[in-house]
């Protein structure tokens, strides 16, 4: 299938048991165990999530990888970036990538992406009961980039202009990302690997990728800045008993897929080379019992709206071999962000991405720059405006509701004493 655009799924290899995780989760722990276990929150949320034509699969099983790759194909995605653990030396999770470069299966394009985070209890790389932990010098740097030469030569490796494309998830965790970058490139030259084409992604924060020697930036998503407003008891889920909503939304960060969305589609572009990134849905409280992020009101259509969006874009701002666009994920069950089929929604949400893709509004792409400022511009525009339609509706329900009107006497007490307030202090 010819596409757009190249679109590029993360991929978690994390579905295989290791000695690690058997001492710190128990005796054959994969992520199922987490997922398998998620129990819906309130009425009608969206747990667990029952993987269906995989299956609880085993991705040391070639046969497991080789269907992943043919669904991924099928339905446009040019090729994974499998999240790459080192630890100074020490590497985990590595066997799927390891029995693919092997084997030479799947014939499917790949890259890989540094999870530069501690591995903790809370799943979220912080610093609270550190279960492994990164650590950072000039010698780790050197030994871990001559231990990727062999993966960067794989013919299968996705390249930039040539170039092998190697992404970190945060450099802003190095001491030095300048110079890291600079001894990365060093060693490359030196091996005939030839250069680099560097990727930072803006999981936390933003920031030129240029001022420490990388060549592009990938905006995460979902991005934690574009969440918008929590949701209370009655906005989460209209007509659930608002003591359990209230309980869900005190102990959790309930969120909207849809204002995540425009949020996100309304930024600003920046002037440094920029990849877009969106996500299928989200909702980690299969790894969390408390502090789960959880975005509702995601569906295959809006998710479908949101990437045929960043592929526009990415059309009109970039050419040849960037015009990428990442998805967050392929297969991160724990996380509620999967394109591969599950008893619910089956592959509705593949089919979704198929379809933004052909319907995509530059598939001729255009090198007119003012069409290309146009797509953008119309795109951040009906953002904004969708955003500003929604909130005129939430102010018309509740001006409408039964509470604001019988708290009126209230608030109109409340003035009044402010008022007085002010002028005795006068």
């Amino acid at each position: 299938m010819k596409t757009p655009s190249r679109l590029i799924a993360f991929y978690l290899p994390q579905y295989h048991p290791i000695p690690e995780n058997d001492e710190w989760w128990g005796e054959g722990f994969t992520e199922w165990r987490n997922v398998s276990r998620a129990k819906p929150l309130f009425s009608g949320h969206y747990q667990p999530h029952v993987p269906a034509d995989l299956g609880y699969y085993d991705l040391l099983d070639e046969g497991t990888r080789v269907a992943q790759a043919q669904l991924a194909k099928e339905y446009g995605i040019e090729g994974f970036c499998y999240y790459h653990y080192w630890f100074n030396g020490r590497r985990l999770l590595e066997r799927p990538l390891q029995e693919v470069l092997a084997s030479g299966k799947p014939d499917f394009p790949f890259c890989v992406c540094w999870a530069n985070e501690n591995w903790t209890r809370r799943w979220d790389g912080e610093e609270q009961q550190v279960l492994m932990k990164q650590e950072y010098s000039e010698a780790d740097d050197r030994a871990h980039i001559r231990s990727l030469f062999p993966v960067f030569e794989d013919k299968r490796y996705i390249r930039v202009d040539g170039k092998p494309f190697f992404l970190v998830y945060r450099t802003e965790n190095m001491p030095d990302p300048a110079r890291t970058a600079e001894i990365w490139r060093e060693e490359a030259r030196r091996a005939g690997i030839g250069e680099l084409y560097l990727c930072r992604v803006e999981s936390i924060g933003y920031r030129d990728p240029t001022e420490i020697n990388f060549d592009a930036a990938l905006e995460f998503a979902p991005d934690w800045m574009c969440n918008g407003p929590r949701l209370t008891a009655d906005s989460a889920s209209p007509g659930n008993p608002a003591e359990t909503m209230g309980k869900v939304c005190e102990d959790n960060l309930v969120y909207s897929y849809q204002t995540l969305i425009d949020n996100m589609m309304g930024k600003e572009i920046p002037g440094y080379q920029w990849f877009r990134c969106v996500t299928p849905s989200w909702d980690n409280c299969a790894r969390r019992k408390k502090d789960a992020s959880i975005y509702v009101g995601s569906t295959p259509e809006l998710y479908g709206d949101w990437l045929r969006g960043a592929v526009d874009i990415t059309c009109a701002r970039l050419s040849g071999d960037e015009r990428i666009v990442f998805i967050n994920a392929w297969n991160e069950w724990a996380e509620g962000n999967h394109l591969e089929p599950d008893q619910k929604h089956g592959l509705a949400y593949l089919e979704a991405t198929r379809q933004a893709l052909e319907e995509s509004l530059l598939s001729g792409v255009t090198d007119n720059e003012r069409t290309r400022e146009l797509v953008i511009y119309r795109y951040q525009l009906n953002a904004l405006e969708q955003r500003l339609l929604r909130e005129e509706q939430k102010m018309e329900e509740l001006l409408n509701s039964t509470s604001w009107r019988l708290t009126m006497p209230i608030r109109w007490v409340k003035r009044r004493l402010l008022d007085l307030k002010k002028y005795f202090s006068a």
